[in-house]
This record gives C-alpha cells, sequence and structure tokens, in this order.
C-alpha cells in the first residue's frame, strides 16, 4: 500500500482570502503561513496540507467535515475565538444549545469551525487542530481506514476515527443518520501514490474497497475522480 494523504482541498469563492483566514488562525500552532498557491503547509510531519482552490459554487447548507480546534486552557479558547472573530469569523448556531462549552463558529465563507475547550481527553496529543470532525457512516471510517492504512482508533456505536501511525490530526466520522449531499462537498482529499508507477494498482485497490469513478464534468484530466461509499468526491492524483 504507498497512498499518502496529500492534502486536504478546499473549494473557496476567493482561495486567497481564505488561505489568509486560516493561515492566521492556525499559524504557529499548526501550519505556516499560506504560500503564494494558497496552501497551507503543516508546520510539523504529522499533518496534511490544507490547498484552497478556486470555484463559482456558493456553499449552500452545512459541510460534511470541518475542524475541531483543541485549546489547553480557558484563555487559549478565548484568544482562539477572539483571533478568529477578529479575521472574519462569525459566530453561528447549529443548534449547540446556550449552555455548549465549545464554540462554534463559520470562517468568511460560512464554513462551520469549532473551538473546543480544555481538557478534552479524546483529542489529547492530537495538536491544535485535533479533528477533522465528518458527517459519515461507520463503512465510510472503515474505507478510509483501509485506504490510507491509517488505525482506526475510535469504533463505538456506529462512530469511527483513524489517525496516521505517526500521531496529529484525528479523521472522525460521526456515524448515522448521514446528512444527504447537495452537490459535491466544498472539502475533499487528495491522495497521492508514494511511487507513480503505483497509480494503476492504487486506483484498483480502492475500487475493490468501494470506492467509485465518477464525473463531476472534469473532463480531461491527469487524475481520477472517485467517491467514498457515502459519496465523498476525492482524488487520486
Amino acid at each position: 500500500m504507498t497512498l499518502r494523504l496529500d492534502a486536504l482541498v478546499w473549494d473557496a469563492l476567493d482561495p486567497e482570502r481564505l488561505a489568509a483566514f486560516w493561515a492566521g488562525v492556525l499559524t504557529p500552532a499548526a501550519y505556516d503561513a499560506a504560500s503564494d498557491r494558497g496552501t497551507l503547509l503543516p508546520s510539523n510531519s504529522n499533518a496534511f496540507r490544507v490547498r484552497f482552490r478556486r470555484t463559482d459554487r456558493v456553499k449552500v447548507g452545512p459541510n460534511r467535515a470541518h475542524f475541531d480546534l483543541t485549546s489547553d486552557s480557558p484563555e487559549q479558547q478565548r484568544e482562539t475565538v477572539e483571533r478568529a472573530l477578529s479575521s472574519g469569523a462569525r459566530r453561528i448556531d447549529v443548534g449547540q444549545g446556550a449552555d455548549a462549552r465549545h464554540v462554534v463558529l463559520a470562517d468568511p465563507e460560512g464554513n462551520e469551525f469549532c473551538v473546543l475547550p480544555a481538557g478534552n481527553t479524546f483529542l489529547a496529543g492530537c495538536g491544535f487542530v485535533g479533528a477533522l470532525a465528518c458527517d459519515g457512516s461507520q463503512a465510510v471510517g472503515y474505507f478510509w481506514r483501509d485506504a490510507l492504512g491509517w488505525p482506526l482508533v475510535w469504533d463505538q456505536d456506529e462512530e469511527t476515527a483513524i489517525q496516521s501511525p505517526a500521531g496529529g490530526t484525528k479523521i472522525t466520522w460521526g456515524g448515522p443518520p448521514v446528512a444527504a449531499k447537495d452537490g459535491s462537498n466544498r472539502l475533499h482529499f487528495d491522495l497521492t501514490p508514494t511511487s507513480a508507477s503505483d497509480h494503476d494498482a492504487e486506483l484498483d485497490r480502492l475500487l475493490a474497497l468501494g470506492a467509485s469513478r465518477i464525473d463531476i464534468g472534469q473532463r480531461d484530466v491527469p487524475w481520477t475522480v472517485l467517491a467514498d461509499p457515502d459519496g465523498n468526491e476525492f482524488c487520486l492524483r
């Protein structure tokens, strides 16, 4: 198995602005500054890159995936929220309730994210970007475990989570019910074989695991567009 998670790709109406926003929120705790190509480069080898890609498609409905940012203290949680708000975020209500200890925000293009309070044992040691929290089934958690070769670190009540063997950000799925998709996701994974000669073998392996080829209007491109068992798009580069 020779696949690696190269990047989390984020569709954006204004990728430069969104990259600058997230660089301001995440730097220096987790990522270096955004490059000229609108890519946030991880500050350590345990994280994946975050790349912003231009789209004309306006966001509709909540995303299927969002960042959970961790805190070491109440002061750090407060500082993260204030830094995000001063950079263009806003508070939003997704039904979290008035007594929720986590803070739910949206970035300048409406993408949801959470700032968690200190003391979250599940994400202890995962870093500032504690989790990419996804809406998804148990089956899709198993699919990504096998696709990436990352250990399953949670599997209970149909909720799943995986984490790189090197540690770092967890990827989690909340189990059923899984919200219906409204068009293609704004966030998707780019996967890359460690050797170009492994591309076809990795494509066959992903299809055998339950992925499917899809057409999202990509036309003649040098990569393959696929969907996981929950219909989430991803690319094999």
